[in-house]
């Protein structure tokens, strides 16, 4: 009986754990390629036999997603598997109208069929959208744990942007590791706040040789989970997490409603900065879709080292890149601290981009007001250093996670922001962790 053709739409990402999961030791399906997507430069790459497994002798190929109808006839494909995450439900099925329109079925993978069973109790932190707060709670709970005496590893949600085959399983323990695996800007944003917190984080490839890695030296597994997908992992304890100022987002994105739906604990994120109207809002939603999860309202509390630097000032105000474009914000902490430091200006950065910045920002016309941390590949890394010294500012502004200097050479002041999950009525979270451990 002839294989049954699949094609696996994503990003770099839940698509290689998908196949990884659900077709690669699958002798009844045969994945003739995958697509690409939302991130710069993954297509033209190939998932190299050593991690397609024996059933892929010469690996599969990765195709802009622009060749999908071309790749659907070509190989006469039966299935679409869509594979990546945080776009409106609009975008979903317009892909699969298209899919069907083309001869094909259109296929979303069961979020529990491709979770992994851990030995070792899991907590995942998971969000309805990209922005809400995910890394920063994600240290809230690790530090929490850390002080019960628990062995925290976290697991990151994977970013594999360069060699697949050098990013099967990644450990990160110290600044020199990040620099050995020549971690991008985003890879930095998410692992540079662990490893401050004395944290061990895995990422890579093959989720399921990161967790059994990760077993190793660990009392307990924390999922840190990227955009607003679903765990890789089984978790014992599940929190997803809801932003107040983008009300009715909970219910319209995918697949952040499943989030949504399976959680167990939900937070409330940036109360204090959210209209109370819409905090309101969300609460609703939360107990329509999840009724038995209990509700956490909590803040982002913002603060910057240097305020000196801001006050009186024109700020150039660089954002975390995902939030930005991901997650379709205007603006992130980082705008926050510099009006609540009384920058004089916030200046414009787009009549100063260089190469990928100016593509990023005619791509998310909703990021104009700042500069997003755009760092994929060195040539982007270098094209974002460039704008930021060719725009005329009196200061730079960090609301990223990192410290730009690190990877940077800026030729001008920075201000650097940080931001750290502050619960509004504590005792609840740390009460669930007890249950877990």
């Amino acid at each position: 009986m002839a294989r049954r053709k699949t094609i696996i739409m994503g990003a770099a990402g839940r698509d290689f754990h998908n196949f990884n999961c659900l077709y690669r030791n699958d002798p009844d399906s045969e994945v003739v390629a995958f697509t690409a997507t939302q991130i710069p430069d993954i297509d033209g790459r190939v998932y190299a036999p050593e991690l397609a497994g024996p059933l892929y002798p010469e690996g599969i190929a990765i195709f802009p997603e622009e060749d999908l109808a071309a790749l659907i006839a070509r190989h006469q494909v039966q299935d679409v598997v869509f594979s990546y995450s945080d776009v409106h439900h609009n975008y979903v099925m317009d892909r699969a109208a298209k899919v069907n329109a083309w001869g094909a079925h259109f296929v979303l993978a069961d979020a529990h069929r491709t979770m992994l069973q851990s030995t070792k109790p899991v907590v995942a932190v998971t969000a309805i959208r990209t922005g809400v707060g995910k890394s920063q709670t994600s240290r809230y709970i690790s530090r929490m744990l850390q002080k019960m005496g628990k062995r925290v590893v976290a697991v990151r949600h994977p970013m594999p942007y360069g060699d697949l085959r050098a990013q099967v399983c990644q450990r990160f323990a110290t600044y020199e590791d990040l620099d050995s695996h020549n971690c991008t800007i985003e890879e930095r944003e998410e692992y540079e706040p662990h490893i401050d917190d004395g944290n061990i984080v895995y990422a890579g490839v093959d989720y399921e040789m990161i967790l059994r890695e990760a077993e190793k030296e660990a009392d307990v597994i924390l999922w840190d989970g990227g955009n607003n997908d679903t765990p890789f992992y089984k978790p014992n304890l599940h929190i997803t997490l809801l932003d107040p100022h983008r009300p009715g987002h909970e219910s319209a994105y995918y697949p952040g409603l499943t989030n949504l739906l399976m959680a167990d604990l939900l937070i409330i994120n940036k109360i204090r900065s959210a209209d109370p109207h819409n905090v309101d809002r969300v609460v609703e939603a939360c107990k329509l879709h999840n009724p038995k999860a209990r509700i956490v309202k909590c803040d982002s509390k913002i603060s910057v080292d240097k305020p000196e630097l801001i006050r009186g000032k024109r700020a150039l105000v660089v954002e975390d890149g995902p939030t930005t474009t991901h997650g379709g914000m205007t603006y992130g902490a980082g705008w926050i601290a510099a009006k609540d430091a009384a920058a004089a200006e916030i200046v414009d950065a787009r009549p100063f981009a260089v190469g990928s910045i100016i593509e990023t920002y005619k791509k998310f016309p909703n990021a104009s007001g700042i500069l997003p941390a755009m760092g994929y590949s060195e040539q982007q890394i270098q094209e974002l250093e460039a704008t930021i010294n060719a725009t005329p500012c009196d200061v730079v502004v960090e609301g990223t996670p990192i410290k730009l200097s690190r990877v940077l050479k800026v030729n001008k002041p920075l201000a650097e922001v940080s931001y750290e999950l502050e619960e509004l009525e504590p005792g609840f979270i740390e009460e669930a962790l007890k249950g877990l451990c």
